[in-house]
């Protein structure tokens, strides 16, 4: 099973080593990590999404609460937050191809955030599932590269 958890921990060194540790050390896959400070300098806020056994997880958070630094843990639960995630694709783009890439960025109000004239790179926000329909359509374009942020989670 998937599951999204957000940690507020104290912005220090080594931090992220524990946590992540504890995780990979339980045997949980992590699928995204997501570290970044937050409107306090102070604090950082790390969100994981990773699959694992729901009673296992149940025994992790109560670990992470335990973890030094560690300010808070949220387990979010189907709609308890809202989730999004930023990609950046780089996709080929020609004089023949580039108005039919710009439409469905529109469709998906998607940003052309830098054109060549081999290539756009594109910025798109979404839940999982606007993002996964935005590559599938953007595909047969050519992508040339691709950067994921892994989800955000805010508890709504």
């Amino acid at each position: 099973m998937r599951h999204t958890i957000s940690v507020l921990v104290e912005n220090k060194f080594g931090v992220l080593a524990r946590v992540s540790g504890m995780f990979s050390g339980r045997g949980f896959n992590i699928d995204s990590l997501n570290v970044a400070p937050t409107h306090d300098p102070s604090l950082s806020r790390i969100t994981v999404v990773l699959k694992g056994d729901e009673s296992a997880l149940n025994l992790a958070v109560k670990q992470l609460v335990k973890l030094v630094n560690v300010v808070e843990v949220v387990d979010f639960k189907e709609g308890m937050a809202v989730v999004r995630e930023l990609v950046l694709l780089k996709v080929k783009a020609d004089t023949r191809t580039r108005s039919e890439i710009m439409q469905i960025c529109d469709i998906f109000r998607a940003k052309i955030v830098n054109v060549s004239t081999e290539s756009v790179i594109i910025e798109v926000t979404g839940d999982e599932g606007k993002v996964g329909a935005f590559i599938n359509l953007i595909e047969p374009f050519g992508i040339l590269e691709l950067a994921r942020t892994g989800q955000l989670a805010l508890k709504r």
